[in-house]
């Protein structure tokens, strides 16, 4: 590389190529990531909800895990039984996934260093730094994972049906522009309402059968998208103080 940008690797009529390579370049990498970000689904997010570029509207709620084993056998077929009624009475489809990833323990490491700037005792502040540094490097090594649970709720627009090859084609197409984005703005209020009704179905039907769940807020749902949508990034360069982004008219 050195030798490329040295005038005397070279003559200097030769640097206008280099140039307009540099720029060619440059250009193809802008185009990959336009054509990349074309192909993701998501147009906005706000008022706790994900907002698709095809109109469609998606809710998230995390759902607090059960410890099943510990049931009584009867509890455990009560468990089975309800959740099978409540499936059986769904008139939607909903989406259920489990997410793997390694556990964030930033907040409990900063909880710590400030417990120790505060302590008074000069002992008791070496002992609770250290602890902070072995914590750190405990779930650094031993690459701790956790895992969560979600449900998804759509609500899409009744479309008549149509082929797989015209479906695929239509996904494909995933552009988005301002008439879009005008149309969702209009269609927002009335679609977000069904879709509430649908998450107070989900949320009741989940706690009948001893399930707590809990709606994702804005900025909990950008937080989670990032880390989905930039699984290696988004350890590196966490989202700091998501709170105050101003969420409302925050655009992906």
């Amino acid at each position: 590389m050195l030798a490329l940008h040295s005038p005397l690797a070279m003559p200097k009529d030769s640097t206008p190529e280099i140039d307009s390579g540099t720029k060619s370049v440059r250009k193809r990498k802008r185009l990959t990531k336009s054509s990349i970000q074309q192909y993701i689904p998501i147009a906005e997010i706000r008022n706790d909800t994900v907002l698709l570029k095809k109109g469609g509207l998606r809710a998230v709620l995390e759902v607090e895990a059960m410890n099943f084993n510990l049931k009584s056998e009867t509890e455990q077929m009560g468990i089975i039984s309800g959740y099978q009624s409540f499936m059986n009475s769904l008139t939607f489809p909903i989406q259920i996934t489990m997410r793997s990833s390694k556990m964030n323990i930033d907040p409990y490491i900063m909880q710590l260093r400030g417990l120790a700037d505060a302590q008074q005792n000069p002992l008791l502040k070496k002992q609770t730094q250290s602890y902070a540094d072995f914590v750190e490097k405990i779930v650094d090594v031993a690459d701790i994972m956790q895992k969560r649970f979600y449900v998804v709720i759509p609500l899409d627009d009744t479309a008549p049906k149509r082929s797989p090859f015209s479906l695929f084609f239509s996904w494909m197409g995933m552009g988005d522009n301002s008439g879009k984005a005008l149309q969702r703005h209009k269609s927002f209020q009335g679609k977000h309402n069904k879709l509430r009704e649908r998450v107070n179905l989900i949320q009741t039907g989940l706690h009948n059968v001893g399930l707590m769940t809990k709606r994702l807020k804005t900025h909990e749902l950008i937080e989670l998208y990032y880390q989905i949508y930039n699984p290696g990034t988004s350890q590196e360069q966490k989202i700091t103080n998501v709170k105050d982004l101003n969420v409302e008219k925050m655009v992906l």
